[in-house]
């Protein structure tokens, strides 16, 4: 498969141990299969960069698909809690993380590839507002989906970098792709206000799931 990686460099050639430990699902490569994606993911507001082009041949990679539907969004916010750092602000998030982890948490030390949701700033924030106490599962599983990001493929393993190709690159105007993923994000942001201005007559909260003991395999979830 063709997969795209937005930075401020050319990376000929990706290393394990190469990425920020505090990222997403960790150390590793993280990729999309949506080259525009890619491109408004590369610039800053002060800097164009450039997109990378690979092939990646997954025959002999294990694969840990989040977007499949044995996994629910609380599984992808488990192993988030994990790698990214998050300011605690109240009790119920501590409590809320702390469950989350214990009960939804996925070993993925055994995989090569890692495919899920992408945690920009729009999307943390969502996350935040879910284990706080603030937005319902399902006011969750909305927002997820209001930027549009698709998700992220993340190389983990020395096995997946050996079948990944570099294959070109392309320079990024600053101009145009940061001012789109401005909009995309203020766009993912006023939707999430929308629906939560909206009357809500049910909903499962975290301090819900904490009280009944929800576990992963409920159909509910």
């Amino acid at each position: 498969m063709i997969l795209y990686h937005g930075s401020n460099s050319i990376i000929k050639q990706p290393f394990l141990g190469g990425g920020k430990v505090y990222n997403d699902y960790g150390q590793g490569f993280y990729c999309t299969d949506k080259i525009e994606l890619a491109k408004e993911w590369a610039c800053t507001e002060e800097v164009s960069a450039y997109v990378n082009k690979y092939e990646l041949d997954m025959t002999e990679l294990i694969v840990l698909d989040l977007s499949k539907d044995k996994y629910s969004v609380l599984h992808w916010l488990a192993i988030l809690l994990k790698y990214r750092r998050i300011r605690i602000t109240s009790p119920i998030m501590k409590r809320g993380m702390e469950w989350l982890i214990e009960n939804f948490s996925i070993d993925i030390s055994e995989y090569d590839i890692m495919i899920g949701y992408r945690a920009d700033d729009s999307y943390f924030s969502f996350a935040r507002a879910f284990i706080n106490n603030q937005i319902s599962l399902k006011q969750l599983e909305y927002a997820m989906d209001l930027g549009e990001l698709g998700i992220q493929y993340v190389i983990k393993s020395q096995k997946a970098f050996q079948t990944l190709t570099f294959v070109g690159y392309e320079i990024v105007d600053r101009a145009v792709y940061y001012t789109k993923r401005k909009k995309r994000d203020e766009k993912a942001r006023l939707a999430y206000m929308e629906e939560l201005e909206k009357e809500v007559e049910s909903g499962i909260y975290i301090r819900d799931l904490m009280k009944e003991g929800g576990q992963h395999n409920e159909t509910r979830l």
